[in-house]
């Protein structure tokens, strides 16, 4: 894949802000003490104005970078339905989430957009649903950081846009030989077992490879490493990677202070 070798500097960054109404999702006062950037949802796929106003809190008191999470329409599926949306839904959707998010900032400004679920997905290897996700952040903030899955058709489309991007590698996600993500639908996408994530974090920030599902190893430079808020052990997950990388000599950064 693209791009230069590991630096020893890397973000450490979490989706958070997903519950909804009455209904909290992930431990979001706790991880954020260990990342140093987050992705909050921003009322598509989870989150409400509530949920947005409280971790958006949070996150600015923790000192984190405070970017937007925005998905489908598809509350009841999660954001992890496709969805055949127009250039323009997508255009339009994002820019309504990220300035909704944007509203309970102090400063009413973002550090990045990171799109969840099946739109993410969707965007690492269709150039239209790419393109359409990077005139949109674009147009909303020139100066906005576009987090995208390493070496992705999304990356390239980035890069041709001249855009400030960021590339993204999953501490507990799987990936195939071609450095996508394995399906939550398949057996193994999600890893839940800490020695194992230990273990690619300090690979991904170190050497900048990952394992695949097939067990060959292969290029995965990346600017920030995500670990998901929902997954179980979050927080010991969080404090666990984040130690080891500090110990391993990789200094952890926001991604305002990276790319």
């Amino acid at each position: 894949m693209p791009g230069k070798a590991p630096s020893g500097i890397i973000d450490f960054n979490c989706d958070m802000g997903e519950s909804f109404g009455a209904y909290k999702l992930g431990l979001d006062e706790q991880v954020v003490r260990f990342v140093t950037s987050v992705s909050l949802a921003c009322g598509f796929h989870a989150g409400d104005p509530l949920w947005m106003a409280h971790t958006v809190k949070i996150a600015e008191e923790a000192g984190a970078g405070i970017g937007a999470h925005p998905a489908y329409p598809d509350l009841q599926g999660f954001g992890r339905r496709d969805m055949s949306l127009t250039a323009g839904e997508i255009r339009s959707s994002i820019k309504y989430q990220v300035g909704a998010l944007a509203a309970f900032t102090k400063d009413r400004r973002l550090q990045h957009v990171k799109p969840h679920g099946a739109m993410y997905n969707k965007a690492v290897k269709d150039r239209d649903q790419a393109t359409a996700i990077v005139q949109a952040i674009r147009e909303y903030d020139a100066g906005l950081i576009h987090v995208v899955l390493a070496g992705s058709v999304w990356e390239q489309v980035a890069r041709d846009a001249g855009v400030r991007l960021a590339r993204e590698c999953y501490a507990d996600r799987a990936v195939t030989p071609q450095g996508q993500l394995v399906p939550r639908s398949q057996a193994g996408a999600v890893i839940h077992d800490e020695e194992q994530v230990v273990k690619r974090s300090l690979k991904l920030a170190t050497q900048g490879r990952v394992t695949a599902v097939d067990g060959t190893e292969i290029d995965f430079q990346a600017d920030t490493i995500c670990l998901h808020g929902d997954t179980p052990g979050a927080v010991r997950l969080a404090e666990t990677v984040r130690r080891e990388l500090e110990s391993a000599g990789v200094k952890i950064k926001p991604l305002s202070q990276i790319v």
